[in-house]
């Protein structure tokens, strides 16, 4: 004789098995953003200097736009 089913016991199942393939999609996500990062430091410590530029750069340009509207 089959046993009766036990619902909920398979839905218990599936969202165990829901969160670990959630579990492993964030691992795996999370591991390729450390390597991203890795790889932009070694970048980022050879161009530092040019990050830096950039960032003054857009500080200037900033404070010209306030001026003007100050004085307008």
């Amino acid at each position: 004789m089959a046993f009766k089913p036990n619902y909920n016991q398979q839905r218990a199942e599936r969202n165990r098995a829901k969160e670990q393939k959630k579990q492993e999609r964030l691992q795996r996500r999370e591991e390729g953003v450390a390597a991203r990062r890795a790889g932009d430091q070694i970048d980022g410590e050879q161009s530092g200097q040019d990050d830096a530029d950039v960032q003054d750069d857009a500080v200037s340009t900033d404070t010209d736009t306030k001026t003007d509207t100050n004085n307008a």
